[in-house]
């Protein structure tokens, strides 16, 4: 059993974290099994005194509390938390949720030995609505969501980037998580870095996350859309062979059109953002291995 570490990235949730926290610290074997909490506010402009007050009751608990120096994003916000701790496996929660089962710490270091074609390097969690219980489909780590929701594991290309579990010295031989990403995307750059490194990401079913985001969904503005975008387009020219670039900035601007309903202004700086990515990204391909291991997980490349 490896000691393991919660990081969490907070902004403007201050209820929901304080409801994650208690959470925590309700779970099975924590004594045993979890070496620290870390919780990053990302430069919130809600009150956290709630949270704060709940820290300074419960200081017999690792819970460790900073103050980014400014909003980081996800990716950077991350890699700050990494920083501050030691624990070699680390679960990376959004701040508003929960995990169900209050033996999940168990099943997490259990899914790193289970036996793979190659090493785990990145367990990617079940997701439910809190409200429903229903599956959160866009949070399931397979584009075929029809064909593989009712499978109790496999080998995947990407991961549910707020709620999975990754071992540190992975994150230390392949490199942390894109700091120029500051929204979307990230999980494919660091996914395609982990499966070329000679990794398996894998989904685990017994592991279960409770989001308290709505059935609805947060429709994303049309500057986190364009981010989306212009970010998986980096991703392929980055990692793919160029066809899956040109695939990957075309289709997804005719979805950002169609999502925005024809934002043009964004449309166009979006375009922009892509033809200055083949001069200012340096490209590192995939290899042929890798390549074939990505067809053989029935990846989605094109876009």
């Amino acid at each position: 059993m490896k000691p393991l570490s919660f990081i969490i990235i907070t902004y403007n949730r201050a209820d929901d974290l304080l409801a994650l926290l208690q959470n925590i610290r309700s779970l099975d074997r924590t004594e045993e099994l979890l070496q620290e909490v870390i919780i990053v506010n990302n430069a919130s402009t809600a009150s956290y005194e709630k949270v704060q007050t709940y820290l300074q009751q419960n200081t017999d608990f690792p819970f460790f509390y900073y103050e980014a120096p400014g909003n980081l994003g996800v990716a950077k916000g991350r890699n700050f938390a990494l920083a501050k701790g030691s624990a070699p496996v680390l679960i990376m929660l959004d701040d508003d949720a929960e995990m169900q089962d209050k033996d999940c710490l168990i099943k997490i270091n259990a899914a790193f030995l289970q036996q793979h074609q190659k090493e785990v390097a990145l367990v990617s969690f079940k997701v439910l609505y809190f409200s429903s219980l229903e599956m959160q489909q866009n949070a399931f780590p397979h584009k075929k969501f029809t064909s593989f929701k009712d499978k109790a594991g496999f080998e995947t290309y990407y991961y549910a980037g707020g709620a999975h579990a990754i071992q540190r010295k992975v994150l230390e031989e392949t490199g942390n998580y894109p700091e120029d990403f500051f929204y979307g995307m990230e999980e494919y750059d660091l996914s395609y870095r982990i499966l070329d490194a000679g990794y398996a990401i894998v989904y685990d079913n017994s592991i279960v996350m409770l989001h308290k985001e709505s059935p609805l969904g947060r429709k994303p503005k049309e500057e986190k859309l364009r981010m989306m975008w212009v970010n998986k387009s980096k991703v392929a020219y980055k990692y793919l062979p160029k066809k899956y670039f040109y695939s990957t900035a075309l289709l997804w601007s005719v979805q950002f059109l169609k999502e925005t309903r024809f934002h043009l202004p964004g449309f166009f700086r979006g375009w922009k953002a892509i033809f200055k990515i083949p001069g200012t990204t340096q490209r590192q391909s995939v290899s042929k291995e890798t390549l074939q291991y990505l067809q053989q997980l029935e990846a989605r490349l094109w876009y």
